[in-house]
């Protein structure tokens, strides 16, 4: 389930890309960020409440707490930068870049969370390395 949850997340992201491309044309980055966000915690939060989920608010500790907002603050500084890229730069090319984060993650995950970098993890982020570069040189 995991696997086919990833691949919509990953066409859902390719239309993002599209669709905000498009969307930013003659619009203020940084407008347009906030436009997408309000949208998007409407929509998160009508999925709490439609799942009946909010009751496990006051169940949240303060360490997921902090780490919730670090990473709600870490995106918002990736869609501001992301939108930004996407007005003044080639979807064909900012896209490819912004999935370096693919490899990024990797990296993090090793050092921080003590996951596993094999071989193939190292061969798979050179690969994404070098189509990154392909595509965008």
């Amino acid at each position: 389930m995991w696997f086919v949850l990833a691949l919509l997340s990953a066409v859902f992201a390719a239309l993002t890309s599209i669709l905000a491309k498009v969307g930013v044309e003659g619009v203020n980055s940084n407008l347009a960020t906030a436009i997408r966000t309000v949208v998007v915690v409407v929509m998160a939060w009508g999925m709490v409440f439609l799942t009946q989920a909010q009751s496990g608010l006051g169940e949240i500790s303060r360490r997921s707490w902090l780490f919730l907002i670090l990473s709600g603050l870490a995106t918002g500084a990736s869609w501001l930068c992301y939108y930004r890229a996407l007005q003044v730069g080639e979807a064909s090319k900012v896209v490819p870049v912004d999935k370096l984060s693919v490899v990024i993650t990797l990296v993090l995950a090793w050092v921080f969370l003590k996951e596993e970098f094999s071989a193939r993890s190292l061969l798979g982020a050179v690969l994404i390395t070098a189509g990154t570069l392909v595509m965008v040189l």
